[in-house]
């Protein structure tokens, strides 16, 4: 029996906003850190330790799960995965030893490393292609990670770390609508998948999929740079004034979620690969435009540079997987977790070139980056979707 169009929109919303809810963990480690170090008196080491284990275990490791659940699909992964990640952060508070802290943020990362391979594919599934539902499935997950810091402000930041259960209550509200969607996708497989197994194609192309990633890994070197120095480079400017970073920071997680929509909407009208293209041409221009615009406009160029960073974000997923097409949990893993790590690792070398020729040629810098990627994609071939984009014969 399949599902009909509302249903499936339904569930790619419940999906989403489980996304969200487990991706704001990612969001809360960063949050944590100084509380943990005003608190609890953690040196600067230990409390880098913090964020090391979780991006280390929620990022890097996402590839071998994707592995794992290729070789063995199994739907249980999802709903684990999101108890596991919310009772680690959820038990920070009540544990006293910093091996333990680290131990709990670790499992808290692999229960995100575990998540995102098999939550990107119900997601695929759930969303009968349509490109579309495929972004409300990222943009839920960017939702998360921005509403993190005002999560833990809200609880451990005004009632101390004793109150670090409270933070369960995003994995519970995660897991009510991941688990309405796993009921939504029995529905859906029902008697369709000896049909959707039969339509995958027999090939991959490993090669494109490699290139793909390498232009991922550019957009996560031009967007952790940006978010690690924007806000300072905000603050130098006099028309902006010292609010002006956390104004500055603050678009450029906004226009993130409608860079995510948009994304979605041009896919149904052109060739992903063409979108992704023209994203990352368009990247330079507008950072040139953030380096040197004065007061207001740098702030709207900032806008204009998320936007573009994002447009391509669930467009990145979506050809994985079909380059990959017997690979999807591989695909996902690579795409959602290790190539997104390697911005937070160029960083310091970022930092290091301010420090030779400041802020602004730093900053500049990155259109190189934003050039590799566009030339990485300049003869990037359009992959045939595994299903066919709802509204396009799918009901």
């Amino acid at each position: 029996m399949h599902q009909t169009r509302p249903a499936r929109r339904l569930s790619a919303i419940l999906l989403a906003v489980g996304h969200g809810g487990v991706d704001c963990y990612q969001g809360m480690v960063a949050a944590l850190v100084p509380i943990f170090v005003l608190e609890r008196g953690y040196s600067l080491p230990a409390a880098g330790g913090l964020v090391l284990a979780s991006s280390l275990t929620s990022s890097v490791v996402q590839p071998l799960f994707g592995l794992l659940g290729d070789r063995r699909p199994a739907r249980w992964i999802v709903p684990v995965s999101v108890l596991i990640t919310g009772a680690g952060i959820g038990t920070l508070g009540l544990v006293g030893e910093p091996w333990l802290v680290i131990l709990l943020v670790g499992l808290s990362g692999v229960g995100i490393a575990a998540f995102h391979p098999a939550a990107a594919r119900l997601a695929r599934e759930l969303s009968g292609g349509d490109h579309v539902q495929m972004s409300w499935f990222a943009l839920g997950g960017n939702v998360g990670f921005a509403v993190a810091p005002f999560l833990v402000a809200g609880t451990v930041g005004a009632l101390g770390l004793a109150a670090s259960p409270f933070l369960i209550i995003p994995a519970a509200v995660a897991l009510i609508m991941v688990l309405g969607c796993l009921r939504a996708h029995r529905a859906v497989a029902s008697g369709t998948t000896e049909a959707r197994a039969a339509a995958i194609p027999a090939t991959e192309d490993r090669r494109s999929f490699g290139r793909l990633t390498v232009a991922i890994m550019a957009r996560s070197v031009i967007f952790v740079g940006l978010g690690s120095f924007v806000a300072l480079f905000a603050q130098q400017d006099p028309a902006l004034g010292p609010a002006g970073g956390t104004v500055a920071l603050f678009v450029l997680y906004l226009g993130g979620a409608f860079g995510t929509v948009i994304g979605g909407r041009l896919a149904r009208r052109w060739p992903r690969t063409r979108i992704l293209r023209w994203s990352y041409l368009l990247t330079a221009p507008a950072l040139i435009g953030l380096v040197f615009a004065p007061g207001v406009l740098r702030l709207i160029f900032v806008a204009i540079v998320s936007i573009l960073l994002y447009v391509p974000f669930s467009l990145h997923l979506t050809l994985a997987q079909d380059y990959l097409p017997r690979h999807l949990g591989t695909a996902s893993g690579v795409t959602l977790g290790l190539a997104v790590s390697v911005g937070g690792l160029a960083s310091p070398a970022l930092g290091g070139l301010a420090e030779q020729i400041g802020l602004p040629g730093a900053l500049l810098s990155l259109i190189i980056v934003a050039g590799l990627a566009w030339l990485t994609l300049r003869r990037l071939p359009e992959p045939q979707p595994l299903t066919p984009p709802q509204g396009r014969g799918t009901s």
